[in-house]
């Protein structure tokens, strides 16, 4: 039982620093631009879009694609554990950490990086000392909220690989709807217990972090 835990823990920890990093990239560089600019718009629906494709439908994209019949080839890299599940998590984890994270990179003041510049600070300095602060209880609330996100994504890695379970989700599902013997409704009443409360604290530590983001970022 234990294995499932440490199973979904990789996978979310992997898919949500993947997830933050690159879409608080990707949110810098939409921030930078024209803020009522037709990039910026297409950005924004494009990520409200893409962070809601998940479950079986992203399975059956990537099945279609790059599957055992897939029309383009057939990458049986991503069946690995957990990384190849890692990457097509980030498929919905990187737009969903832009629209988080974008708010937290618009409250940043330009009045604070001329103020830094004017006192003879670098781009470097300037980060370290004033722009990284800032932002970083918002970087660690939303891969927190990554984290949380991936943990309850139960479909897509069910409809990519239905054969082994990996994570507590799947377990859970085995336990309950097992048609080779292997249910055990206490086994699933246990591990739904542990998922709420690893849910809980991630979310109790992400309502934490965006409290004072909003302190800083008025």
């Amino acid at each position: 039982m234990r294995g499932y835990f440490i199973g979904s823990f990789k996978l979310c920890l992997l898919s949500s620093l993947l997830g933050a990093v690159f879409g608080a990239i990707l949110a810098y560089a939409v921030a930078s631009g024209d803020p009522d600019g037709t990039v910026r718009r297409l950005y924004l629906a494009v990520s409200g879009v893409l962070a809601q494709f998940g479950g079986v439908t992203l399975a059956f994209a990537f099945l279609v694609v790059i599957g055992p019949v897939g029309l383009l080839f057939h990458a049986s890299w991503f069946y690995s554990f957990p990384w190849g599940i890692t990457v097509i998590y980030a498929y919905f984890q990187i737009p969903l950490m832009v629209l988080v994270f974008l708010p937290a990179i618009d409250g940043l003041k330009v009045q604070w990086r001329e103020a830094s510049e004017n006192l003879g600070a670098s781009a470097w300095q300037y980060w370290r000392h004033v722009g990284g602060p800032l932002l970083a209880p918002a970087f660690l609330g939303g891969t927190l909220l990554l984290f949380a996100n991936a943990l309850s994504a139960f479909a897509t890695i069910w409809a990519w690989e239905n054969q082994i379970a990996y994570i507590v989700p799947q377990q859970i599902s085995i336990a309950l709807s097992s048609e080779v013997g292997l249910s055990n409704v206490n086994v699933a009443d246990l591990l739904a217990l542990g998922m709420v409360i690893m849910v809980a604290i991630v979310m109790t530590g992400y309502a934490l972090l965006q409290r004072r983001a909003a302190r800083w970022l008025r």
